[in-house]
């Protein structure tokens, strides 16, 4: 079992910079990929980035391409999103997710509560 807890959210000005936080409490975090996600008010939850078990490769979201950037510390078990050039169209609840190297939320088997990301423009 694998539980998450996200930190990190808050209101930033459009320009700014968040890091979110994923933590994990189980044993096994380090056997999987962990993802980040997001749903804005009215919007389908969608795929921000994600992240290999080992933390060498990384897969992104056009829309953030060049303007997010996810880490782990597989040591701390701790998966991170920072976040820069942040704009209204980021706001969202960002939740973050133990599972499979995909970007299909599907695939992914646990998940955090969400924290709120709002962007001011």
């Amino acid at each position: 079992q694998v539980q998450l807890i996200e930190s990190g959210g808050g209101l930033v000005q459009a320009g700014g910079s968040l890091r979110l936080s994923c933590a994990s409490s189980g044993r096994t975090f380090t056997d999987y990929a962990v993802g980040w996600f997001r749903r804005a008010p009215g919007k389908e939850r969608e795929f921000v980035a994600t992240i290999g078990s080992g933390g060498l490769v990384a897969n992104y979201a056009d829309s953030v391409k060049g303007r997010f950037t996810i880490s782990r510390d597989n040591i701390k078990n701790t998966v991170y999103l920072q976040m820069n050039r942040l704009s209204p169209e980021d706001t969202a609840v960002y939740s973050c997710a133990a599972g499979a190297y995909v970007t299909d939320l599907k695939e992914y088997y646990y998940w955090g509560q969400g924290t709120q990301v709002t962007v001011s423009s």
